[in-house]
């Protein structure tokens, strides 16, 4: 796994969140720079839709609640109008770095996480979004604390 270069990683606030709140709607949208490896995490209170490109390989995250305990859901595109074979590689390059994008969030957002500390124990669940029923996954990844 690669471990995350912070002098890469550019964060924006978005109007309607600040360093500490809110919690729930809580959006994150980390997208990359093939040419200069740098990471764009974008916070808001909607996900950053322009800051997509039509490769389609951000990572959406936020903050949502069951029963009353929160969590945080990440949504991954691996296909639905790539084909089969190029599934196949986005799943792999997905969740190769996944765990990248997710200390990306972690450090791009520690402000948030210092103050609200509890959410480091908070459940993270993964939606791999595929036509294919071989990718079309939902998984638990852990929890914040172990991509810090």
């Amino acid at each position: 796994m690669k471990k995350l270069n912070p002098d890469k990683l550019f964060v924006e606030f978005r109007n309607g969140v600040t360093k500490t709140e809110p919690i729930i709607g809580r959006k994150y949208t980390l997208t990359h720079s093939d040419i200069t490896a740098d990471l764009f995490l974008t916070i808001g209170l909607q996900f950053a839709y322009d800051k997509i490109n039509a490769m389609r390989d951000e990572v959406l995250a936020e903050w949502r609640m069951s029963e009353s305990y929160p969590y945080l859901f990440v949504y991954v595109y691996v296909d639905g109008e790539f084909g089969a074979v190029t599934s196949a590689v986005r799943n792999t390059v997905f969740r190769r770095e996944l765990p990248l994008a997710l200390e990306a969030i972690r450090y791009g957002d520690k402000k948030f996480f210092e103050i609200h500390s509890n959410l480091d124990n908070a459940p993270i669940w993964i939606h791999f979004d595929s036509t294919n029923p071989a990718y079309n996954k939902f998984e638990y990844w852990g929890t914040p604390k172990h991509y810090e």
